[in-house]
């Protein structure tokens, strides 16, 4: 055993609270395939590919969204995910993930009930809500939609951006003076991200288009990401198609698509908000750890 007796009791009274709470609004809870033959094309995160077997899953979504497509109504999973990252403080290849979808919800309705989960879990204070735009321009003193990516790079004065495009800048900028000064009060939520970082969300059609997905921090660390779900078969195999050509430009591994998601998302998907959380990172919160090793029985060099 790595970490205190008293750790591993705090992590079973969370899980059983989270079980609790989701019981009480009448969401199901499910258990989707860990490893599967296919995996994200997302262009900033890397699966285990295991030999002639597929992939571990970086998240349940693809699964949870046939499932949702099939009619399961509101659904909630708790499982392992596995991803192709440093080890670090904030990470571990493996680590324990809930990921939730709620029918009939968009990414605000989903903010309200994530809130409403921390402050049972951890007697958090109301969170505080941020637009993505507003956060730079206070920061940064940037508008993010209009400006220059002149104007972003020269925000980076220690990195090298000849090579970055304007969205890894941007995420760069959040990651170095915005987020180190998020959640430490009560948890924030930034929401309604650039189109260009819509992933797998809805782009809300407005001027400047905005895509409806949020992230959740906790003392100034992401605990979590959510999107208002894109339920559009195409515009979602066109997304796929252009994280591959990213992918062959970057050398990196081409996934090939998740077909069988394509095709449930043409049966329908039904109109709904999702969120996956970090499970240990929203422990170290709780108990106050800088590492994530401090909150798992068994982390990667002892596993």
């Amino acid at each position: 055993m790595t970490i205190p007796l008293d750790a591993i009791q705090q992590r079973a009274r969370l899980l059983e609270d989270i079980r609790a709470f989701f019981k009480a609004r009448n969401v199901l809870e499910v258990e989707t395939p860990l490893l599967s033959h296919h995996t994200v094309t997302d262009r900033y995160i890397e699966s285990f590919e295991v030999e002639n077997k597929g992939f571990l899953q970086t998240s349940p979504e693809y699964a949870m969204k046939r499932l949702l497509s099939a009619g399961s109504g509101s659904i909630f999973q708790i499982c392992k995910a596995f991803r192709q990252e440093e080890s670090g403080h904030q990470h571990n290849p493996e680590f324990t993930l809930l990921e939730w979808y709620r029918p009939g919800f968009d990414h605000q309705d989903l903010m309200d009930e994530m809130n409403e989960l921390l402050m049972m879990a951890g007697n958090f204070k109301k969170a505080k809500r941020y637009a993505y735009r507003d956060l730079f321009k206070t920061h940064c003193d940037l508008d993010v939609f209009t400006c220059s990516d002149t104007e972003i790079k020269q925000q980076l004065e220690n990195v090298n951006t000849s090579d970055l495009n304007r969205d890894t800048c941007l995420q760069l900028l959040l990651a170095e003076k915005i987020e180190p000064t998020l959640g430490f009060d009560s948890p924030a939520f930034i929401y309604d991200f650039p189109a260009s970082q819509a992933a797998l969300s809805k782009i809300r059609q407005e001027d400047p288009p905005v895509a409806e997905r949020f992230e959740v921090y906790i003392n100034g660390m992401e605990i979590a990401n959510g999107f208002h779900e894109l339920t559009d078969a195409k515009e979602q195999e066109q997304r796929f198609k252009a994280d591959q050509v990213y992918r062959k430009a970057n050398g990196l591994r081409i996934p090939e698509i998740d077909h069988r998601l394509i095709t449930a998302l043409k049966n329908g998907l039904p109109d709904c908000a999702g969120v996956a959380l970090g499970v240990d990172r929203l422990l170290m919160c709780l108990m106050n750890k800088k590492t994530i090793n401090d909150v798992i029985m068994f982390d990667w060099q002892n596993a």
